[in-house]
């Protein structure tokens, strides 16, 4: 999935159910027609359309996003190539995804932290 190194360039995904296609588009660093445009090119991307076709993406659909932001963005990827390698990836267990839950996890634990501590 991402590369360590990449994670720390890309802001930490809040701890919310729904993002709008702006929020997603700050949180991954693209731009809203290039998500759209993914949408169309990978079928693992299939955010929920609610009233006047309005995109809501889920946490899962933002972490798919970052991962398709590396393939192309930093692994030079194509779009056929990152396609294939998403499609290869999903009958698999990706350890580098569970690593950035649970540093994003921890980091949020670590807010908290902070917080209560005050």
């Amino acid at each position: 999935m991402l590369e360590p190194g990449n994670n720390n360039e890309l802001p930490p995904i809040p701890g919310k159910r729904y993002f709008t296609i702006g929020e997603v588009s700050e949180l991954c660093m693209v731009k809203p027609h290039v998500l759209r445009y993914w949408e169309q090119e990978f079928e693992e991307l299939s955010p929920v359309k609610r009233r006047g076709n309005r995109r809501y993406y889920q946490r899962q659909d933002v972490l798919v996003i970052r991962q398709i932001r590396s393939l192309l963005y930093d692994q030079g990827f194509t779009i056929g190539g990152a396609r294939g390698r998403l499609q290869g990836e999903e009958a698999r267990v990706d350890a580098t995804q569970t690593q950035q839950v649970v540093r994003q996890l921890r980091t949020e634990l670590e807010d908290i932290l902070k917080i209560l501590r005050r």
